[in-house]
């Protein structure tokens, strides 16, 4: 389950090979807009918001099944932890073999 602020790998497509972060998600068409992948030129009329107009670069949106989510490393659990710690803790005993007289010559 891909979620907003995951690190996801982009495997299909132009932008192939490209990380990025999870912006937004349109769960409606199944597409996700991911930081610097797949960015198009949209041109731009004057307006009043937008006085200067002209050629502005922005995120498009990809398909969900194009991307993967990146494994982020584990922290470490307590259970973890103590599972390292008995394993430091237990030695092997080890037992020495007695001889008999019999066999060491002594009489």
């Amino acid at each position: 389950m891909i979620k907003v602020g995951d690190k996801v790998l982009v495997i299909a497509g132009d932008d192939r090979g490209k990380e990025g972060t999870v912006t937004k998600i349109i769960k409606d068409k199944n597409k996700v807009v991911v930081s610097g992948v797949n960015i198009i030129v949209k041109h731009m009329k004057p307006s009043a918001m937008n006085e200067t107009g002209g050629r502005v670069e922005i995120e498009a949106p990809i398909h969900i099944s194009n991307v993967k989510k990146i494994a982020e490393e584990k922290k470490e659990t307590k259970k973890e932890v103590k599972k390292e710690t008995k394993e430091v803790k237990t030695t092997k005993k080890t037992t020495t073999k007695k001889t008999s007289k019999k066999e060491s010559g002594d009489k």
